[in-house]
C-alpha cells in the first residue's frame, strides 16, 4: 500500500492563488521522486471544535484559510528519499527560502502515514 504524507497549514486568504502557484512549482520536484499525486484542498467548512480542531492545530488568525493537503507516495522508501534530497537536490532551490512562502510554515503541521484501509 502507498505511504502519505499529510499537511495543514493556515494560509493568508488573499494568497490563495500564490499559494496554488507554490504547490504547483513543488510537484515536479516530488514527481521526479516518486510521488503518485499531490492534492491541495482550500477549506470552505471548517469549523471551530469544542475541544480542539484543524482551526486551532494551525493557530489560524483572521482574514486566514486551512488547507489541508496530501502528497501520495510508492511506499514510504520514496517518500523518504525525497525529505532526504531536500538538504542534496539543487532542484529544490527552486522552491526558495520557506520564509518567503505564501504561508506561516512555522504553523504547518505535518506527518507521513501508513495506509491502512483504502477503498474505491
Amino acid at each position: 500500500m502507498s505511504f502519505i504524507d499529510g499537511f495543514m497549514a493556515a494560509v493568508p486568504a488573499a494568497n490563495r492563488e500564490a499559494y496554488a502557484a507554490h504547490a504547483r512549482k513543488a510537484w515536479p520536484i516530488f514527481a521526479k521522486y516518486g510521488a503518485l499525486a499531490l492534492h491541495e484542498n482550500w477549506g470552505e467548512d471548517v469549523g471551530d471544535g469544542q475541544v480542539t480542531s484543524m482551526t486551532t492545530a494551525v493557530r489560524l488568525q483572521p482574514g486566514e484559510v486551512v488547507v489541508f493537503s496530501w502528497i501520495e507516495w510508492p511506499d514510504r522508501a520514496a517518500r523518504d528519499a525525497c525529505w532526504a534530497g531536500m538538504a542534496t537536490d539543487p532542484d529544490w532551490a527552486v522552491m526558495g527560502d520557506m520564509r518567503d512562502a505564501p504561508f506561516d510554515a512555522s504553523r504547518m503541521i505535518y506527518g507521513g502515514f501508513a495506509s491502512l484501509v483504502s477503498l474505491p
